[in-house]
């Protein structure tokens, strides 16, 4: 009898890694598309996966690949709380301090198919190091879905919408008021491939990273770049 096939496509490194590390390491047969232009209906006829997991993918996915097969998402909020996009970056400006991972069924529109599961996770820290966290959590979501073979079940409650953060909103607004709001806007944008907080000074750009709040002050890295 030949094994199960699943696919990872995921554009994160702390994804990728995950994948190399514990995930390909699970029973049954496993790939990684790490490419959205390698995502194609063709390859995925050819390997024939029993599911398809999308950890942090920002790719529209085809509507014949999620009609094909069975296609799961991981998103970062209690859904139906939270559809849309930059779910960490939104609940930490809304003041959360922890949140679900919900594991859902890719739909026709975004964030709204049934689910899986979900598991709750602490808002702390930088975004890198939630998104580690993120990850350490959707590897073992997936061992259990291919293990237990759950059933999604629909949403259930309120629905609010996440707007998708624009790379102008790193920018450090003069109001942001508190010590504890400025500390949550510079970690909650420091991660890989994110547009960090920053300070825009005459020609000069002016970035904030690894922020550590102290009783009355802000202690983070910055670097100076010519602005373009």
């Amino acid at each position: 009898m030949s094994k199960p096939v699943y696919v990872i496509a995921t554009i994160r490194p702390w994804n990728i890694s995950k994948f190399h590390n514990e995930i390909s390491k699970l029973p049954g047969k496993w790939y990684l598309i790490d490419d959205p232009t390698k995502l194609t209906i063709v390859f995925l006829d050819k390997i024939n996966p029993k599911y398809i997991f999308f950890p942090h993918w920002s790719e529209k996915v085809p509507k014949v690949i999620t009609e094909k097969y069975e296609c799961i998402c991981f998103h970062e909020t209690d859904l139906p709380y939270g559809r849309g996009g930059s779910p960490i970056q939104n609940l930490i400006n809304k003041g959360h301090k922890d949140t679900y991972i919900t594991a859902l069924k890719m739909s026709e529109y975004i964030d709204e198919g049934p689910i899986y599961m979900k598991r709750k996770m602490s808002l702390y820290g930088l975004a890198e190091e939630i998104f580690l966290r993120v990850s350490e959590s959707v590897a073992e979501m997936i061992g259990e879905i291919v293990t237990t073979q759950p059933r999604p079940v629909p949403q259930v409650g309120e629905v609010v919408i996440f707007k998708r953060r624009k790379p102008t909103q790193s920018e450090i607004n003069k109001n942001v008021g508190t010590l504890e709001n400025l500390f949550d806007h510079i970690r909650m944008l420091d991660a890989s491939g994110y547009p960090h907080a920053y300070i825009d000074f005459g020609k000069f750009r002016i970035e904030f990273r690894r922020p550590a709040l102290r009783t009355d002050s802000i202690v983070a890295d910055v670097s100076i770049t010519i602005n373009r």
